[in-house]
């Protein structure tokens, strides 16, 4: 049987008979990997097939509501949950909590006597029984099973035929009929390709772990996010307990959710309200102004901090969980239209509890926090401040205006900071500052809020 080689881009998937340093179907350089394919393959490939067309009004229709995962916070991403043949793809940093998260939702359904597998591809069983005893009493109907070989898992998804299948993770799983490594891309998308249509077949709702590279995006052929239903990364500070959760990509339904876990010692937990895990001890000091966020239909609430400290050298700007930029144009604007100079000094800006802070609606808020500390003056930690700052110092409407304050409230601010635009239901026992710009709401900040 003789072999032939292929070229093909891990980006795009385009093929060609030559490696080139740059794809010709997408333009990114050195994306393009080898590939052996068999005669043989080639010449079934060529064969011909008799396929049969329907009319689509006579095609009935087919379940597809979604049943459940056990975890209430991925069920609120994927719209309710997973459906059933559908193929879901949860990706993540390492140590981020993918395996957690997938075990999790496995230990649910089995005690509620649903049928569950888990196929461990990069841990032996007694690895997977030792992390799940973590996590508490293991019920009877969680199986596992250990092995690196498609075809074999493929094997027993056919035979046990469970509700929910966990795959961990597709990166560690080869065929030996392929001459590439595991983790190549051609490995990859062959054992993506024949997972997903076990799963259609069968009906099993297939979750499918896979890594990231070193700049944080999918590994892997970018094939793979085409051939699943659904996408779903797991992101957060290594060195924090918080976790999201953001359905990327989902056929079943819309996205845009955000999901909140907490990292503790038995593993994932449900983070209703994230307030409760991110609030730290009450100091009045300067430069600590709180905010909210809106993301997917959760707003939350944000303490933003800043430091404005004497420079020894060349001035300095950190900014962690906010945007480095929007951090220098808010300096620049407070310089030009406030007064405000920080030319001379370090300024440091982050959120407190490793909460990203990086719409426009938090301008306000960083750049009060920046005020504060640069002219010494602490804003009462029942104030809020919300919305965006321009070029010439104004202050513009954010989305979500209404449901920011009456979060801010909800959460114990008796007074907010917000543009003298937009819509805003009144709310009882709220003071309001309408500012028309920046340096309004500063001045509001140091003498209006007292």
């Amino acid at each position: 049987m003789k072999s032939h080689s292929i070229h093909v881009c891990r980006e795009c998937g385009t093929t060609s008979p030559r490696w080139a340093g740059r794809c010709p179907g997408c333009g990114e350089w050195n994306t393009i990997d080898e590939e052996r394919t068999s005669s043989a393959s080639r010449s079934a490939s060529r064969s011909r097939l008799t396929l049969e067309a329907t009319s689509l009004r006579d095609v009935g229709e087919q379940a597809t509501s979604p049943f459940s995962t056990g975890v209430s916070e991925l069920d609120r991403v994927l719209g309710g949950g997973v459906v059933a043949g559908s193929t879901t793809l949860l990706f993540g940093e390492p140590g981020v909590g993918k395996s957690t998260l997938a075990l999790m939702s496995l230990r649910a359904l089995a005690r509620s006597g649903t049928a569950v597998l888990l196929i461990a591809a990069e841990e032996s069983t007694s690895q997977v029984a030792q992390r799940a005893r973590r996590m508490g009493d293991v019920p009877a109907g969680l199986d596992v099973a250990a092995t690196t070989d498609v075809a074999a898992a493929e094997q027993l998804l056919r035979d046990r035929r469970p509700v929910l299948a966990v795959i961990d993770s597709i990166s560690a799983l080869s065929d030996d009929a392929l001459a590439s490594v595991a983790g190549s891309v051609p490995q990859v998308r062959h054992a993506a390709e024949r997972l997903c249509a076990v799963a259609k077949s069968t009906g099993t709702a297939l979750v499918l772990v896979g890594h990231v590279t070193k700049d944080g995006e999918l590994a892997g052929p970018r094939t793979l996010e085409h051939l699943v239903d659904t996408v779903v990364r797991i992101e957060g500070d290594r060195h924090g307990s918080l976790r999201f959760l953001r359905a990327l990509k989902h056929r079943f339904g819309p996205t845009g959710e955000v999901g909140l876990l907490e990292m503790v010692q038995e593993g994932l937990r449900d983070l209703p309200d994230a307030a409760l895990a991110l609030r730290g001890p009450e100091l009045d000091v300067p430069g600590v102004v709180f905010t909210v966020i809106n993301d997917g239909t959760r707003s939350l609430l944000v303490e933003m901090q800043a430091l404005v400290a004497s420079s020894s050298g060349s001035p300095r700007r950190v900014a962690h969980q906010v945007s480095s930029q929007r951090l220098a144009l808010l300096l620049a604007v407070l310089e030009a239209r406030c007064a405000v100079d920080t030319s001379a000094f370090d300024v440091f800006a982050a959120t407190a509890g490793g909460l990203p802070a990086n719409e426009p609606g938090v301008d306000v808020a960083l750049a009060l926090c920046v005020a504060s500390a640069a002219l010494n003056f602490a804003v009462p930690r029942t104030v809020a401040a919300m919305g965006e700052v321009g070029l010439a110092g104004e202050l513009r409407a954010v989305t979500g205006l209404s449901r920011r304050v009456r979060e801010a409230h909800r959460l114990g601010a008796t007074t907010v900071i917000v543009p003298a635009e937009g819509e805003l239901d009144e709310v009882a026992g709220l003071t309001v500052h309408r500012c028309r710009s920046l340096a309004e709401a500063i001045e509001a900040a140091r003498t209006g809020t007292q």
